[in-house]
């Protein structure tokens, strides 16, 4: 009896690996590619792909100063580990494409691409004008979450789309919970990526890619001032015209963020520190 059994699990066995033959295991993770810009695998050798991640250390290579406005929030404190000299690491050529440097506008005048990388203050303030959302990033005072960080989505404006004033302007309500973390600390960091748009999805880029830019403003969240009103409620209703028909009953208020800092992410190498002046003296278009 054992027997039988021995050689009709050795059977089955046999039949496995003959079904397996043939096939490899292949990772799962996947690349959409426009059927338009797919290119052909080719022999590509390391010394075919362009060394885009030289300094792949200095991506980061970030400073996380403490401030007395957050000091009470932290009940712990964590340790930044840096990654100083580490190789290369080994990707397929064939998940990047080379950026253009200058994208024409799309048809019918939408648009236009990106500034050149080189350009950070004025990618900057690209970006903060031609986003329409970003994430808002407060500090928690939600019971289970009280001290920790807290995300939310925003609808977002610097102004008219022929008028960017770098200010970035809100339109809340008391009810959201983000407002209710304001009132008790009103410092907030705001999120934007340039894969909201469609060039990082023309140029294959990942959302996490260094050249699919991404910017994030920290500052201070007040509310309008009455003599900014007009221009605030220009600024977020010509780009979000259903505002105004939103729910009186609701309360809805205008706030804006007054800059501390502006992070951009911009190609690789390292990020840049943008000064405040650059920022508001540069031009999206």
């Amino acid at each position: 009896m054992g027997l039988r059994y021995d050689v009709a699990r050795a059977t089955v066995f046999a039949c496995v690996l003959c079904l397996c033959h043939g096939y490899t295991l292949r990772s799962s993770v996947s690349w959409v590619v426009p059927s338009t810009d797919v290119v052909e695998d080719a022999d590509l050798s390391e010394e075919d792909a362009p060394a885009l991640l030289a300094d792949s250390a200095g991506l980061w290579k970030q400073a996380y100063p403490s401030t007395s406005a957050l000091a009470d929030s932290a009940d712990s404190t964590g340790e930044l580990v840096k990654s100083e000299g580490d190789s290369v690491a080994q990707l397929s050529s064939r998940l990047f494409s080379y950026r253009l440097d200058k994208v024409k506008k799309t048809a019918g005048g939408g648009t236009p691409g990106p500034p050149p990388h080189q350009e950070t203050a004025r990618t900057a303030r690209y970006i903060a004008h031609y986003s329409d959302w970003g994430h808002l990033a407060t500090i928690s005072t939600q019971d289970k979450i009280k001290g920790l960080p807290f995300g939310n989505i925003f609808s977002v404006s610097d102004g008219p789309s022929d008028n960017s004033t770098g200010v970035i302007y809100f339109y809340v309500t008391p009810m959201d919970y983000t407002v209710s973390d304001l009132k008790s600390n009103p410092f907030a960091s705001l999120t934007f990526s340039e894969a909201e748009g469609e060039f990082c999805r023309k140029m294959v880029y990942d959302p996490e890619d260094p050249r699919c830019a991404r910017l994030s403003l920290t500052g201070k969240m007040v509310e309008v001032s009455p003599e900014e009103l007009a221009f605030a409620k220009e600024a977020m209703f010509s780009r979000h015209p259903v505002m105004a028909k939103w729910p009186v009953g609701h309360n809805w208020f205008f706030m804006k963020l007054e800059l501390i800092q502006v992070w951009l992410q911009d190609w690789v190498g390292g990020v840049s520190l943008i000064p405040l002046e650059d920022y508001f003296k540069a031009t999206p278009f």
